[in-house]
């Protein structure tokens, strides 16, 4: 609207009132397509959160075939959600990013398992098939094996034969393998709606097990923070998300049902979006948006621990900051 008004006082040769100024522009590039997953930034859009803080947002969802770090990387978004092990190999190889902000507190990542293979704690998972995803979220997994001792060639006695698991849940319901990754507001209630009951199945969260990394930061250029303009700018953006994400923590329904008049290919569904929005709650809960230091430090570390082929060869440095969530909450 604001721009609609600045574009016909412009054509009838009128000066521009400061009323009229043109917001700040502000793009976000999402991890994955239009979900719940990314409520709190549709919220912050719908509910006039950003146009509050002086900024027009453009959300871009991802996919399959859209890498937040390559976008970012060649400036078609000024800010990405990105999950720690992507953006710290990133930058190891050369994409200076930072976290400015870290709306999950927690790990949604989780094995489900059959209950009736016989297993019921970690170390049953040796001499199994396990379904792992990769492109840098098989690390957590790697490094859980390498704190029980269980290999993971799927050749030797005691070890597991990993499956390389696309983006569904077949594997497990066509019983190809014993367990496989689910996010507790995704791929677990696909299973679910499958048929499966909660009670026939058997789940591990990767945080209960320690080697839990974080998910869905918002991560920047480096160079981008040595404006001062810029930093302002992101303040603000999470200042004005945050206030988004802890309305959709408190309505959850309400906030699914936003999500879904944003999702333009009408894919997603009511009854998945609200589960999701509820599931999602409990993972953003508690937090500010500022970065919990020692869950960065054990993302590191599992990071480091994940085998012979880990993701970072090496500690980082400077890659988070907490200027722009201290200015936010100020």
């Amino acid at each position: 609207m604001k721009k609609t008004l600045y574009a016909a006082a412009a054509s009838l040769g009128l000066a521009a009132t400061p009323a009229l100024a043109q917001d700040d522009e502000v793009t976000l590039q999402l991890k994955w397509v239009t979900q719940a997953q990314f409520a709190g930034y549709y919220v912050a859009l719908e509910n006039g959160y950003y146009e509050d803080a002086g900024l027009d947002v453009t959300i871009l969802p991802g996919g399959p075939d859209i890498a937040p770090t390559q976008v970012i990387a060649g400036g078609g978004a000024d800010v990405v959600v990105e999950w720690m092990p992507a953006a710290l190999a990133a930058r190891e190889n050369g994409l200076p990013l930072v976290n400015i902000a870290q709306p999950f507190a927690s790990s949604g990542m989780m094995l489900t398992c059959w209950g009736d293979v016989g297993i019921e704690e970690p170390a049953d998972l040796a001499n199994r098939t396990l379904g792992v995803w990769f492109f840098g979220n098989e690390y957590p997994f790697l490094s859980w094996m390498s704190q029980l001792g269980i290999e993971t060639d799927g050749a030797s006695e005691g070890s597991v034969e990993v499956l390389k698991q696309g983006f569904n849940v077949d594997p497990l319901l066509q019983r190809q393998a014993d367990c496989i990754s689910t996010m507790t507001y995704n791929e677990y209630g696909q299973v679910i709606d499958a048929g499966v009951s909660p009670e026939e199945l058997v789940t591990f969260k990767y945080e209960d097990q320690g080697v839990a990394t974080l998910e869905d930061g918002l991560y920047v250029l480096e160079e981008n923070l040595e404006d001062p303009a810029f930093v302002d700018k992101m303040a603000r953006f999470v200042a004005a998300s945050m206030k988004g994400w802890k309305w959709a923590e408190e309505n959850p329904e309400e906030a699914a049902m936003i999500v879904l008049d944003y999702d333009e290919t009408g894919a997603q569904s009511e009854h998945h979006q609200i589960r999701m929005m509820g599931e999602i709650a409990k993972l953003t809960a508690g937090s500010d948006g500022t970065l919990d230091p020692e869950a960065y430090q054990r993302t590191v570390e599992t990071l480091l621990g994940g085998g012979s082929d880990p993701v970072i060869a090496q500690e980082p440095e400077g890659a988070w900051t907490h200027v722009i969530t201290d200015q936010a909450l100020n």
